[in-house]
């Protein structure tokens, strides 16, 4: 999208950013320790219709953070297509772990997180907020989630 052409209305944003969603596997993970240490890392991801879910081991800084951080932001995207999301964190055991998620895992991916190290827990995102903009003629307008629930 060129910032020339009119900016997408609410509801047609909001259709991109679930599109981008369902068919992308990777996002970059934010998170900060409790002395406000950032950590920023790419994760493979899959989304279940309201919830992304990430894998990672909790013996690493992104998994710590985001087990006792219970917060994060995930960044889709260039800066011509930006979509942020900031959610809510649940973090699930190996065993714990659904399995229609270790199985979206293993279908997406071709890697199946039961199968791994013992150190490895799966985390539920649940969205609370989401800004998705084409361009800085977009800016107005790029909230498509507030406060849990969709704008359009």
């Amino acid at each position: 999208m060129k910032i020339t052409e009119p900016p997408r209305d609410p509801r047609r944003r909001k259709d991109d950013v679930l599109a981008r969603f369902e068919r992308e596997s990777d996002v970059w993970v934010a998170t900060a320790d409790a002395d406000g240490l950032p950590c920023l890392v790419a994760l493979w991801f899959v989304w279940d219709g309201a919830s992304f879910w990430v894998c990672t081991r909790l013996t690493n800084p992104t998994g710590r953070n985001l087990r006792d951080g219970g917060r994060t932001r995930l960044a889709f995207g260039d800066t011509r297509d930006v979509v942020l999301v900031d959610g809510d964190v649940e973090t699930f055991s190996r065993a714990e772990v659904p399995d229609t998620v270790a199985d979206a895992f293993a279908a997406t991916t071709g890697w199946d997180p039961r199968n791994d190290a013992a150190s490895y827990a799966c985390f539920r995102i649940r969205p609370h907020a989401v800004q998705a903009w084409c361009g800085v003629h977009e800016l107005p307008g790029r909230h498509v989630m507030r406060d849990g629930a969709w704008t359009a």
